[in-house]
């Protein structure tokens, strides 16, 4: 019986880690599947813990976000390999490039117009 929830645990993990990476980058359940080449229904149970990850599937998966078995798995740090890049990059600037671009991500969060409902 322990071992049946250890496991119903794991499927839910699995699941919810797909599902956020799906979408921080914006894709739809639809799009990942048609990446990986499964179904959409079939990615949709895997998301909610209902249909368990072959490892064949998880390896197309870790490809389409670039991570490696232990990225994924590793929940203090979800970011993709190319994020973590561009913040080693951002880190060997110096402090006034860094200003600069601090200021230039304010200024395009400000650009973003209020999306309104029903249009």
């Amino acid at each position: 019986m322990v071992q049946q929830h250890l496991s119903v645990d794991r499927q839910n993990l699995v699941g919810s880690r797909i599902r956020a990476l799906r979408k921080g980058r914006n894709l739809t359940q639809t799009e990942l599947s048609e990446k990986i080449g499964i179904l959409q229904s079939d990615l949709s149970r895997m998301e909610k813990g209902e249909y368990k990850v072959g490892l064949d599937t998880l390896f197309k998966i870790l490809g389409v976000f670039e991570l490696d078995m232990a990225s994924f798995f590793d929940e203090s740090d979800p970011v993709a390999r190319d994020d973590r890049q561009l913040w080693k990059e951002f880190q060997g600037m110096d402090e006034e490039s860094r200003r600069e671009i601090r200021d230039f991500i304010l200024f395009k969060k400000s650009q973003k117009t209020p999306e309104i409902p029903g249009e």
